[in-house]
């Protein structure tokens, strides 16, 4: 089992090098969609928490 772990970390490295390195373009706008989607859950959380509070 751990080896089929290994093997399927190794490919997801290699897709993820090969999609930089193909359309950089495409991989950045990648990127972004994630730290946009990270930010709108904090900013979720934050406003819930303040909710909380008051």
């Amino acid at each position: 089992m751990a080896q089929a772990k290994k093997i399927t970390m190794y490919v997801v490295v290699v897709f993820v090098l090969y999609t930089i390195i193909n359309s950089p373009a495409r991989a950045a706008d990648l990127v972004q969609v994630g730290f946009q989607g990270i930010s709108d859950a904090a900013q979720g959380v934050g406003e819930f928490m303040t909710q909380l509070v008051n």
